[in-house]
């Protein structure tokens, strides 16, 4: 989606997951794990302490933020905390809130870890739920239809064995449980159920917005995303929707980022041009 080559990019893990933030798996004051004493963190903690992160290195100013799903609950937090020391923002699958049909299938596949054999186990059936949300069922029907699983079997003969679909499944969520702790995902996935951004107040100077719902998600409607940025365009800000056609679901963005790209490219093209103009 970004030009490396013209464009420095920094990601930082959110707070509150297992991948080197600070989260449940961290020591905490009483020299061990939080588990499930972590504290409950928001979006708006997430860039508090990105932000802080930043700082750190000196940075003050960006020229674009960007992220899809959570990550674009993130860019757009980074507008509403810090508008006048970001440029441009690049909302793709999300919007200023999140809906009852979302927070609703987060607390299925939490109560799926809470009622697990296993941790891991748990772990690997709230990634499942979560898979079909990611998907479509048109994807699902192209890659699977009714193909029995592919390292055999057949249902027809005995009831143990799969559908594709069902070795799909399960091959997803083995490889997520193997690096996802248990208590970060409940954290993780409550950050996404709280975030509601429709009350704060837009601020003059803002950055100029691009929402981008994906035509076959229905985790994050594209109806939803073209609402938000109809308010943001509304209070005053350079905003605008584009939609990105594609039977992936709401994965469509990490599946096909050379569309994405494409897409999004016009609403870049004036930050390049200047970049270009100040390094000749």
């Amino acid at each position: 989606m970004l030009d490396t080559r013209a464009l420095a990019v920094i990601g930082v893990n959110v707070l509150g997951s297992c991948y080197g933030s600070t989260g449940p798996t961290s020591f905490g004051p009483g020299g061990k794990p939080y588990g499930a004493d972590f504290p409950v963190v928001g979006v708006s903690d997430m860039v508090r302490a990105q932000r802080l992160a930043l700082g750190a290195l000196g940075i003050e100013r960006l020229a674009v933020v960007a992220g899809g799903s959570l990550g674009g609950m993130q860019a757009l937090e980074w507008t509403l905390q810090t508008p006048r020391h970001v440029d441009r923002a690049l909302i793709v699958g999300a919007y200023d809130w999140f809906s009852a049909f979302g927070i609703a299938l987060n607390a299925v596949a939490r109560e799926a870890i809470a009622i697990g054999a296993t941790p891991q186990a748990g772990v690997e059936l709230a990634r499942k739920i979560a898979m079909l949300t990611y998907k479509s069922e048109a994807l699902l029907g192209e890659r699977h239809g009714r193909k029995f699983d592919r390292k055999g079997g057949d249902p027809t003969k005995h009831a143990n064995d799969r559908f594709d679909v069902e070795g799909y499944l399960d091959h997803q969520g083995k490889l997520f449980s193997a690096r996802m702790d248990p208590q970060a995902y409940l954290t993780v996935t409550r950050a996404m159920d709280l975030f509601d951004t429709r009350d704060r107040v837009l601020s003059d100077p803002h950055p100029a917005y691009t929402f981008v719902g994906i035509w076959s998600d229905w985790l994050f409607l594209p109806e939803y995303v073209r609402a938000a940025a109809e308010r943001f365009a509304a209070a005053g800000a350079d905003s605008v929707y584009l939609e990105l056609i594609s039977n992936h679901g709401h994965d469509a963005f990490l599946a096909e980022p050379e569309h994405l790209r494409a897409l999004v490219a016009p609403r870049l093209a004036p930050l390049y041009a200047g970049l270009e103009a100040v390094t000749n």
